[in-house]
């Protein structure tokens, strides 16, 4: 075939540009929303740095300090690894309201086998992890295949295990004195050194290994694009191929293993270990970083590094109220004002995809 054939003939005068999406015409507004669209993580970071600088230039360079900064990250250690198991749930759509007393029942069950019981450490630790992972295995199986809401899941296996909690502790708190002497490995996360004039817990580099390990896993393996599909639409998962049940389940499960990982490091933090901690806005607080780190409650949209950016903030609002002086319900008024308006920008972004 020595000549172009005719429909080849026409096609010759065809523009031959690529197919592009033009954003030199966009306006400076437009640009800035396609960029937080693209870079999840961005404003839960912008957030901070500007929380970080205003209380630097209202209270000096005494909050600008090694010590200062690496004491809120120590604050923050429990809260910033319960956010961890939290954005997995929330990033299927799904919200846990358990996972504060799922991790003050794995921390009941590992003080008891080790102190109470007599058993070596390492059991009790087992039996901890064992705990949390089949309280977020129930919550999994009723979201899953009981097809539940997640928020009365949740909210219902809050108040059974907190009760379960109390039953079976009989309310007693185990000594700080007591896990020394018998099970020091509960105190592992305690264990402190300097680098320069920072001071770092193994609590804090736990914390920052978990987020790192679970940013790898949600963007560069399959289960972690599951993960996202499964909470960006469920039915279109499910047309490709994704096993949509097995990927919530597996994601309770290590919510539930995670909060118990936390319940190890809330014992190191704590020393001693509390039923009553039960009372403690955990599961709230995990909410509030999670949220304010730019997880999308809708499902489907956010890094798990925006959750330790969001767990930050609050630590640097809280200490740096403190420094100040202020009413703490301050505090509460900023973290209201951060929550709604971490859900408006959410809003507003979600639009560039729309």
């Amino acid at each position: 075939m020595s000549g172009a054939q005719e429909f080849e003939e026409v096609l010759d005068g065809s523009d031959k540009n690529v197919a592009s999406f033009d954003h030199q015409n966009a306006s400076l507004l437009k640009r800035i929303q396609h960029f937080l669209h693209s870079t999840q993580a961005a404003v839960p970071l912008i957030v901070l740095v500007l929380a970080i600088a205003a209380f630097g230039i209202a209270i000096g360079g005494k909050f600008f300090s090694a010590y200062t900064l690496t004491l809120i990250l120590q604050q923050i250690a429990i809260v910033g690894i319960l956010a961890s198991a939290q954005t997995l749930v929330i990033l299927t759509a799904g919200i846990d309201l358990s996972i504060g007393v799922i991790m003050v029942i794995a921390s009941v069950v590992m003080g008891n086998f080790a102190v109470t019981y007599g058993l070596p450490a390492p059991i009790a630790i087992i039996a901890g992890f064992i705990a949390g992972g089949l309280c977020g295995l129930l919550n999994g199986f009723l979201v899953a295949n009981m097809k539940l809401p997640p928020f009365i899941v949740t909210l219902g296996t809050w108040k059974i295990v907190a009760a379960i909690n109390y039953i079976y502790s009989s309310n007693n708190t185990i000594r700080d004195t007591d896990v020394d002497q018998q099970a020091p490995l509960l105190h592992l996360f305690a264990a402190s050194f300097r680098v320069g004039g920072a001071v770092l817990t193994l609590g804090v580099i736990a914390m920052a290994l978990l987020v790192v390990g679970l940013w790898y896993v949600l963007n560069h393996t399959a289960w972690g694009r599951h993960v996202y599909a499964v909470g960006d639409d469920p039915e279109a998962a499910k047309l490709a191929g994704i096993q949509t049940k097995k990927v919530l389940l597996a994601v309770y499960g290590v919510s539930g293993l995670i909060a118990a990982f936390a319940a190890w490091v809330s014992i190191g933090r704590n020393g001693s270990v509390s039923p009553s901690s039960a009372e403690t806005d955990f599961n709230l607080q995990a909410i509030t970083a999670t949220v304010i780190g730019g997880i999308s409650l809708f499902g489907g949209r956010g890094s798990i590094l925006g959750s330790l950016f969001g767990a930050m903030i609050v630590g640097v609002v809280s200490m740096g109220l403190n420094m100040l002086g202020a009413d703490p319900q301050w505090k509460v008024l900023l973290t209201g004002v951060l929550i709604i308006g971490a859900v408006a920008i959410d809003q507003w972004i979600r639009k560039v995809s729309a």
